[in-house]
């Protein structure tokens, strides 16, 4: 049978770490995965590729694979060393009973099996009703691959790469206190998976090998959400070429220029003039739940809160409040009797 050298496959050199290994199994199994990889021999170096990382990735079966020592030559004719022939191969009738990642991808090569059927031939039986598990992939088992088994086979390895989006949302006070869904928009850029696998132009990208995206989307925030809270959108972050799907975390930032937020409580400021504040008067006001009435007492200085209960935001045991900021500014256009009559003011207060 013809001998494999593992290490070749996964391009990593005889006495490189487990962490090594792994990675470059992983870029090697994103890479040829048939799902994202069209080419003709994608499929069985797909294969070759995890069978390698069956054997390198297990402690076990990688020190029964290096103990081949000075017998392993990458392409020659191979003949197990002593010691080897002795295993049995399956079970009790001596033939090898083969496990496949499914109809369309065949089982391990001779070689695996020469090397490593009696580890699996205690697994035979398990292996013909529930399936197997070897190296993170589901093998089907020996009565055939079913449709489950397939999909199971195809199964994205994980991903190194990062799908999770941390936005700032800026809302307003209307958008917390109607409830109704805000647009989120996400802009992006990710790997193109439409590039030709010989290196050709791209037209999708434009031969960059990234594509800018833009997702718009509804989200309702809690009712309760406060400045600063981070709100999870599950499924909602970037996408690999796998079809796994990060999540979107949207950090709130309330933007409004008419009111300040403080839990539910809201605060607003109310301009008055001098005399109003002097003298008293009445205003109305608009707040979230339309217009109301409100009476400046005599003799209100600036900075003066007046409190106007439940006309806050909602929250889940009622509603906050709205503090009404008093704000004295001088008008900015004065008739000449206005300004003699300030004068007179002025003089009486010395």
């Amino acid at each position: 049978m013809q001998y494999k050298d593992y290490y070749e496959t996964l391009g990593v050199k005889r006495d490189a770490t487990a962490a090594e290994i792994k990675s470059a199994y992983r870029k090697l199994a994103r890479k040829y995965h048939p799902d994202v990889n069209k080419t003709k021999d994608a499929e069985s170096k797909f294969k070759d590729i995890n069978e390698a990382y069956e054997v390198l990735g297990d402690k076990q079966k990688r020190q029964r694979y290096d103990s081949l020592g000075s017998n392993w030559q990458g392409g020659a004719e191979y003949t197990p060393p002593p010691g080897f022939e002795q295993f049995n191969f399956g079970g009790g009738n001596g033939n090898f009973q083969s496990f496949e990642f499914g109809s369309d991808m065949g089982g391990f090569s001779d070689f695996f099996s020469s090397l490593f059927g009696d580890m699996m031939a205690g697994q035979t039986q398990r292996g013909r009703t529930s399936g197997m598990n070897f190296g993170g992939f589901d093998f089907a088992g020996a009565q055939g691959a079913t449709q489950g088994a397939r999909a199971r086979q195809r199964r994205s390895p994980q991903s190194d790469e990062n799908l999770d989006i941390t936005k700032t949302l800026n809302v307003t006070i209307k958008d917390l206190y109607d409830g109704k869904p805000v647009t989120v928009k996400i802009n992006s850029m990710e790997k193109c998976t439409q590039c030709p696998p010989n290196g050709g132009y791209c037209s999708a990208c434009g031969g960059t090998g990234y594509k800018n995206t833009t997702e718009s989307f509804k989200v309702k925030l809690p009712k309760d959400v406060k400045e600063g809270q981070k709100v999870r959108v599950k499924g909602g972050g970037k996408a690999d070429a796998y079809g796994q799907k990060g999540d979107l975390y949207l950090i709130i930032n309330i933007k409004d220029s008419e009111y300040e937020v403080s839990g539910a409580d809201l605060t607003k400021d109310l301009e008055i003039t001098p005399s109003e504040a002097v003298l008293g008067t009445v205003k109305d006001v608009k707040t979230l739940q339309g217009n109301v009435t409100v009476k400046i007492p005599p003799k209100t200085s600036t900075g003066q809160m007046l409190r106007l209960k439940k006309l806050g935001l909602p929250t889940k045991s009622g509603n906050g409040n709205l503090n009404i900021r008093i704000k004295i500014v001088i008008p900015k256009i004065l008739t000449g009797k206005q300004i003699e009559l300030y004068k007179l003011l002025r003089d009486t207060e010395k």
